[in-house]
């Protein structure tokens, strides 16, 4: 399975795209919002959200049927909205049956933190 193709598919909000990369009765948990979807409202999910994505994939970790990715999404067009997400796929024939994401708004370190003068970012800008 193509991991990058399938994530620019996501990226595009392309339905027709993404459906073929899952198996029918695929599931998809989104445990953050402790939601689980079918293969058709996850897409509804992607598609619908009322502004467009971009992004790229940070990290793939492959171990036999498991995928691993990190990917940094944004909104387009200069949205404050910056998110990671964190799935782990589970691939069965070259295609998606299981789905379990975790997503986590970007954002500044919590001021308790910053008062600590603890830690240093991880990049600049």
């Amino acid at each position: 399975m193509d991991i990058k193709a399938y994530w620019q598919a996501v990226l595009r909000q392309d339905a027709k795209a993404m459906r073929e990369y899952f198996w029918e009765d695929a599931y998809i948990r989104w445990h953050n919002t402790n939601e689980q979807f079918t293969v058709e409202e996850f897409i509804r999910a992607n598609c619908e959200y009322p502004s467009q994505w971009d992004g790229e994939v940070e990290s793939i970790a492959e171990d036999g049927e498991q995928i691993i990715t990190a990917v940094h999404v944004w909104e387009q067009g200069g949205a404050a909205a910056s998110f990671h997400a964190v799935s782990f796929l589970k691939v069965r024939q070259g295609k998606i049956c299981a789905v379990d994401e975790y997503w986590g708004d970007d954002g500044e370190p919590p001021q308790w933190r910053k008062e600590k003068q603890i830690g240093m970012p991880i990049r600049n800008g």
